[in-house]
């Protein structure tokens, strides 16, 4: 019933990149319910990012880090660059992106709304709504990627 979806949601299939010479961006990930999620992350960590260097500029650090690891996983699923890193298992590097980034970004969150400059109220508000993105995110790569393997490893 849902198969297309979790098919959908994964990163593009193997074959598709084994031939590419260069970085070609796959648009069909780019326009998936991942990509979208990856672009949606991009862009609420750079806002968050904008609000933390408007108010409070001990919090940008946070924000500017997670901004390149996003950048960097939206890089590699949408060039399907990481086919190429076989050995890493990639469901679980970005599921452990997502938790990772939940925990900062509340911790900067409520740590800054109590300067009660506005750029610092922005950025929680910005900053709860990123957390529930990311927490979004790591629940369809907790249910797409490993509860399948989990099982598929019980049946052997």
């Amino acid at each position: 019933m849902f198969n297309a979806w979790s098919r959908r949601d994964r990163p593009p299939e193997e074959g598709t990149a084994a031939g590419l010479d260069g970085f070609a961006v796959d648009k069909t990930f780019l326009s998936s319910l991942k990509g979208i999620l990856l672009e949606t992350e991009l862009a609420l960590t750079f806002i968050i990012f904008i609000c933390f260097t408007a108010s409070i500029s001990a919090y940008m650090a946070a924000a500017l880090l997670e901004f390149f690891i996003t950048l960097a996983f939206l890089f590699l699923y949408a060039t399907q660059y990481y086919q190429r890193f076989d050995r890493m298992n990639w469901p679980c590097l970005d599921f452990l992106r997502c938790v990772s980034a939940i925990i900062i970004f509340l911790v900067v969150s409520f740590a800054a709304v109590t300067s009660r400059d506005g750029a610092a109220i922005a950025a929680f508000v910005f900053g709860i709504i990123l957390v529930s993105v990311f927490a979004y995110d790591a629940f369809k790569i907790y249910r797409t990627e490993m509860v399948p393997r989990a099982s598929q490893g019980d049946q052997q």
